[in-house]
């Protein structure tokens, strides 16, 4: 037997030549020479040499730009079309050429070599308005096609009937990840939501019933079954001319599905969950306005944005459209292949996402989409948080600008990144001079044309109580000039272009302290506090504009900022890899706010009794020593002896790691 496969390297195609991999015959397997070398990879695993053979074409040219010897082997083969575009949020021009025009052409080869088509096709050809059961038999039913996805897979499976060659259409549910193994490379489907389920997980104990919708039928199949059970069809005989759904014939409800996701993510679940046909109750008048209400519309889609849902996903999983697949059950009948209930296999999809898809996981992947080719200012880049934070970044290929006062270690960072292949550029500069701060970022703009993130890590530290400070209010201007206005500066001369551009991020490394208000630090946190401050204020209005703003409450990191202080030698502290990885963190997500669970604590004490956490605090303050230096004092030349401190100090600085006393 000679087949055709078409998407072999796809999601789909990889396991359905897994399968056919096993079969007597010869399958030859389209692939572009971008392509090749992946495909010979997976042929070599499958240890099929013999059976599957790479052969060059295209589905976007004519006869699949195959040779005419390649077409004559190909006389009365099976011709196995899966290469299309799955995603709802890919373009109309992406959808007609990959999804029409593409299946037109693999229509024309099997019309010229006598070949069977089996045609992969989908559910979605039902579209997302469809109200009641859409069977095997059914197709041209006067559905609404108002997106390109359902509109061009209805379009190519209409191309196949209207051929006149011998055809088989599978149509899917919403494909997921192996049953076996959880393993899939795209968001498509449920994984839409899960980003969603991820983010109550972290807010909200598991226990806490929640309120949500019930919602249409969701049509779940792992990918496995949806291969099994193509190979299982398309070896059968008689029958040619038919449609098959590979869904599930016991789906649940949108509400059902993503309560077993929840419990796969030990995230709370939706105990309550109210039909979304609830929503005919209300006046008409009413959802009008919801619906062309500006304000609504845009808190709709900022929501959205926030847990990575495309809107269409919310209208196709709210559809209820029922998917019967008796003829495919029938089918599969004695092949042993039936779709595998998603209890089974629900927490393998949560656990492969989590840790291989998750767009926000600091994955060498993601960081590089994130950063590749991005212009990134990191100051205070000499040493520390900015040191490690300039490294990472430009590991994952940005183009970092190095901002500092010293330039002998500014060159000497960059030509430590030159040798591992990044890209860096020194810009010395004291920003605490609000002349200097202009002047550097000015001379930025004007070489680089743009920055696309900004991480304002420049700043100083003073450990003082107040008794010390009564003659020393330079302390806090000085402290004020570097940490919040040198940062304010920066972020007004950035903030225009990342605006017009629609995209930019500004990141504040700022400090727990502004979560635990330490004693002898009301200099340093009062102006990181203000930074926090104005960055919460301003950060809304510039939302929709794609520009983001987060704030880094760094726990104690180990870095020079805090050597002249011999006290810290006896508490835990981050390193600054550690600290670089927040940012990185902050870089992927986008949220307005990163924390350390000790910080999110003292931030929920202060909330809740600020009277028991200044009783703690005061607590630490007669606990921990004065450290002051003298005016005129100068640096040692060694650093400081390590301080002595009682055992009750010691048990305080490990049960609050990262807070300053």
């Amino acid at each position: 037997m000679i087949r055709l496969v078409t998407g072999g390297t796809g999601f789909i195609g990889r396991h359905l030549l897994r399968e056919l991999a096993r079969r007597d015959g010869q399958t030859f397997v389209l692939v572009r020479p971008g392509s090749r070398e992946r495909l010979e990879a997976l042929i070599d695993v499958l240890g099929a040499v013999d059976r599957l053979v790479p052969v060059d074409g295209d589905i976007t040219q004519v006869a699949l730009g195959l040779s005419d010897a390649d077409q004559a082997r190909l006389r009365g083969a099976d011709i196995f079309h899966l290469a299309a575009v799955y995603d709802l949020e890919a373009s109309e021009q992406d959808n007609q050429r990959a999804n029409v025009d593409g299946t037109r052409h693999v229509v024309e080869l099997a019309q010229r070599t006598g070949a069977r088509l089996h045609h992969m096709s989908s559910i979605a050809v039902a579209g997302a308005r469809w109200k009641a059961k859409f069977t095997e038999d059914m197709f041209d039913e006067g559905q609404v096609l108002d997106h390109p996805y359902y509109r061009t897979k209805f379009e190519a499976e209409k191309i196949v009937r209207a051929s006149g060659v011998r055809f088989r259409v599978y149509r899917p549910g919403l494909v997921v990840g192996s049953s076996e193994t959880g393993e899939a490379d795209r968001i498509d489907g449920p994984y839409y939501a899960f980003k969603l389920i991820q983010r109550l997980r972290q807010a909200i104990p598991a226990w806490v019933p929640l309120v949500g919708f019930e919602g249409g039928q969701v049509n779940i199949v792992p990918v496995d079954f949806v291969a099994r059970a193509m190979d299982a069809i398309a070896h059968r005989e008689g029958l040619d001319g038919h449609t098959f759904h590979l869904t599930d014939p016991n789906a649940r409800s949108l509400g059902d599905v993503t309560n077993e996701f929840c419990r796969a993510a030990h995230a709370p679940q939706f105990t309550l969950r109210v039909d979304s046909r609830a929503a005919a109750m209300l006046p008409g008048e009413a959802k009008s306005m919801l619906e062309h209400w500006k304000v609504a519309q845009l808190l709709k889609r900022r929501l959205l944005e926030g847990v990575r849902i495309p809107a269409e996903a919310i209208r196709f999983a709210s559809s209820r459209t029922g998917f019967p697949c008796e003829r495919a059950q029938s089918a599969l009948e004695g092949t042993g292949v039936a779709c595998p209930p998603l209890h089974s296999y629900a927490w393998k999809i949560w656990d492969y996402w989590e840790r291989h898809m998750d767009p926000e996981v600091p994955t060498e992947r993601n960081l590089r989409k994130a950063l590749q080719d991005r212009i990134v200012v990191v100051t205070g880049a000499s040493s520390g948080i900015g040191r490690a934070t300039a490294q990472l970044v430009a590991r994952h290929g940005a183009k970092v600008v190095l901002v500092s006062r010293t330039r002998e270690k500014l060159d000497a960072l960059r030509d430590e990144i030159a040798a591992e292949g990044g890209a860096a550029f020194v810009y010395p500069a004291d920003l605490s001079d609000l002349d200097a701060c202009d002047a550097v970022i000015k001379k930025i703009l004007v070489e680089h044309e743009r920055v696309d993130i900004l991480v304002n890590n420049a700043g100083r530290s003073i450990r003082r109580s107040i008794e010390a400070e009564y003659d020393r209010f330079h302390d806090f201007q000085r402290t004020m000039q570097l940490n919040y206005f040198g940062a304010v500066k920066l972020m007004l001369a950035v903030l225009p272009g990342m605006r017009s551009r629609r995209r930019g991020h500004i990141v504040n490394i700022s400090s727990i302290g502004v979560q635990a208000f330490p004693p002898r630090f009301g200099a340093y946190v009062a102006s990181k506090s203000a930074l926090a401050a104005l960055s919460r204020c301003i950060a809304p209005e510039v939302a929709d504009d794609g520009v983001a703003i987060t704030n880094i409450h760094m726990p104690l990191v180990r870095t020079p900022m805090i050597a002249p202080t011999g006290i810290y030698k006896n508490f835990p502290t981050s390193s600054p890899e550690e600290a670089a990885e927040m940012v990185a963190s902050a870089i992927l997500t986008r949220q307005p706010e990163i924390s350390t669970r000790l910080g999110k604590v003292g931030e929920s004490v202060n909330t809740v009794a600020p009277g028991l956490l200044q009783f703690v605090m005061t607590g630490a303050y007669h606990l921990f020593p004065e450290t002051a230096p003298r005016d005129g004092q100068k640096p040692a030349a060694a650093p400081p002896p390590e301080e002595e401190i009682s055992v009750e100090a010691a048990t305080m600085a490990y049960l609050m790691r990262g807070i300053h006393f």
